[in-house]
């Protein structure tokens, strides 16, 4: 894979199964965007050490260098303006017990990953706000799915829990960026 080629979810689907990782593709990119949004370093430029992902075999040179590419990719993704970044969870075309269950996958993967990646000054930090968004992402990521007779309400119902999700990612990471990287004139208190 060229070094400028974008990762996607089949990639790193590759890399979880050769690498025998105990994750999904969902889980696997909430717990990267959780400790990129918690302000998590990556000691030794390793991904999956941040991670805490043990895998078996290790992953090639090439490998390394897409999950790199991927934490970079991932970094501008929450930092663009346009807000296009987007969890990956299973597309639309899915059935819709597996989009639930990629949308819970991911949100337990971000809180693992935020809680990584984020200090006791970080957690104790964020605002009234920021705290009952993950407060929700934890009631997404252990609810049960039950659906009603009416398939067309639970794809709103799950079309609105992706957006706010997705709005949640982004509004943690804008805050605790703005915390660390202060605009000019700006004082932490």
């Amino acid at each position: 894979m060229p070094a400028n080629t974008t990762v996607d979810p089949e990639d790193i689907a590759e890399l979880i199964g050769r690498c025998k990782l105990a994750t999904s593709v969902s889980e696997f990119h909430g717990s990267l965007v959780g400790y990129i949004s918690a302000g998590g370093s990556f000691p030794g430029d390793s991904v999956l050490d941040a991670l805490k992902f043990e895998p078996d075999p290790a992953p090639t040179a090439d490998e390394q260098a897409m999950l790199t590419r991927l934490r970079h990719q991932t970094e501008t993704w929450l930092a663009d303006t346009d807000l296009s970044f987007m969890p990956w969870v299973p597309d639309d075309e899915a059935p819709l017990r597996e989009r639930v269950e990629g949308l819970a996958d991911w949100t337990r993967g971000f809180l693992g990953g935020f809680g990584l990646g984020g200090s006791a000054e970080v957690v104790t930090g964020l605002s009234s706000d920021a705290r009952e968004i993950l407060r929700d992402m934890a009631t997404i990521a252990s609810t049960d799915a039950e659906f009603d007779d009416d398939a067309e309400s639970d794809e709103v119902s799950l079309t609105e829990l992706e957006e706010y999700v997705r709005v949640g990612a982004l509004t943690l990471h804008a805050e605790t960026a703005q915390r660390q990287h202060p605009a000019d004139g700006d004082t932490l208190h």
